[in-house]
């Protein structure tokens, strides 16, 4: 069986990720495709437009065969980190070629991968704090490989290619060109693709133009948005503000990620922030981007400690979401393969503080506050049906 595997935030799924999903099949020849998804927050530190089940009964409507989550730890992360624990989830599952999106499809990912996997170890060494460390990487690679990674696509499709090198058996690489929208567009342009971010600015205003939004997603998409509450940081702010004003230095010290004194610059600014953009702009230096800041804010609000991470990478757990006949016969092959159980059900043990899902069924306890049914108790995988699978 060919298998393709695709990383996604689907944060919403839009036409873009349609066509992704069917040119990953068509181009690869595969006979299956894996979606592996983040879960209930994305790689920028943000809370998911929606829910997980949601977003993988929309990835599995619109060309997926199967969906798994990927775990927080390996979700909420900077692109070298998120990279590495997508790349050797899809491995793990049996994919042979890596499909995603890029501004550049005809750059050799393959070759350059190999290359910074070499040069990887004076790329860790940077001490500038004057610039952030994405831009003293992207100077480190200009200098060495004439590499530029001026857009976000391009940059997670070299981290893809950097982890991909990692493995023992790598994939191959199949970038696919961004259909007129580009990652970071904020408006809603002519035509049928827009960018993720222009969708979720959109849906934030304050009458949201429906009738352009049909134009740029698909139908089921539409309609999961109109249903279903959406939950962002100008809601969790309240929460957000008590837990920095409440937490000691000490506890601060504790979070992930919280280095070189951050927390003494957060205690700082709390008290005069009235907004979760004013203690984003209060926060920010030359070191620091505002993903890594709001990526530490998550931390802080969901009191993720190093140990919280470390212990569920260590675990790699594997969520299974949904899937359809075609990834219904994988499924059965990935029994007797996988060295660690495939989760299609979350038991007790499972989701207890130190189970594999311990991490992912407490960040997730936060949705459900906020009226999102159970996230993983009680939930099984969704299966769907196609209609040119009656005959199965």
């Amino acid at each position: 069986m060919r298998i393709t595997g695709i990383i996604a935030e689907y944060n919403p799924l839009h036409n873009g990720h349609r066509y992704q999903l069917q040119e990953a099949r068509e181009a690869s020849h595969a006979d299956l495709v894996i979606v592996c998804m983040s879960g209930n927050y994305v790689q920028r530190g943000e809370p998911a437009i929606l829910d997980k089940w949601t977003r993988a009964q929309l990835a599995l409507r619109n060309g997926a065969d199967m969906v798994v989550e990927l775990p927080f730890a390996s979700a909420v992360q900077p692109a070298e980190r998120f990279a590495e624990g997508a790349v050797k989830l899809l491995a793990e599952l049996g994919c042979q070629t890596l499909a995603f999106g890029s501004e550049y499809p005809t750059f050799d990912y393959q070759q350059v991968g190999q290359q910074i996997l070499t040069l990887k170890a004076q790329a860790q060494t940077f001490i500038d704090y004057q610039k952030t460390y994405a831009t003293q990487l992207n100077e480190f690679y200009q200098a060495e490989l004439n590499l530029n990674l001026d857009q976000p696509n391009h940059l997670l499709g070299v981290s893809y290619a950097v982890a991909n090198a990692q493995l023992t058996t790598p994939l191959h690489l199949l970038a696919i060109e961004r259909k007129q929208a580009q990652h970071g567009d904020q408006t809603i342009a002519a035509g049928q693709y827009a960018s993720a971010s222009a969708i979720r600015r959109s849906l934030k205003a304050a009458t949201t133009n429906w009738r352009q939004l049909a134009q740029v997603m698909p139908s089921d998409t539409l309609r999961a948005l109109q249903r279903q509450s959406h939950l962002d940081w100008e809601q969790l702010w309240p929460l957000l503000k008590y837990r920095i004003e409440s937490t000691s230095l000490m506890q601060l010290r504790a979070i992930y990620q919280m280095s070189e004194g951050l927390e003494y610059r957060f205690k700082k600014v709390i008290h005069t922030a009235n907004s979760y953009a004013e203690l984003l702009r209060a926060l920010k230096t030359k070191r620091y981007t505002y993903a890594r800041l709001q990526r530490v804010c998550l931390y802080v609000l969901l009191n993720i400690s190093p140990a919280d991470i470390a212990q569920s990478l260590a675990q790699q757990p594997i969520h299974l979401l949904g899937f359809n006949a075609v990834g219904q016969t994988h499924l059965h092959t990935l029994k007797k393969t996988l060295a660690q159980p495939l989760i299609s059900k979350v038991s007790a043990k499972l989701g207890a503080e130190d189970g594999p899902l311990g991490l992912d069924v407490r960040v997730d306890r936060l949705q459900e506050q906020f009226g999102w049914q159970s996230q993983n108790f009680a939930r099984q995988p969704i299966f769907y049906k196609r209609k040119d699978d009656e005959h199965c």
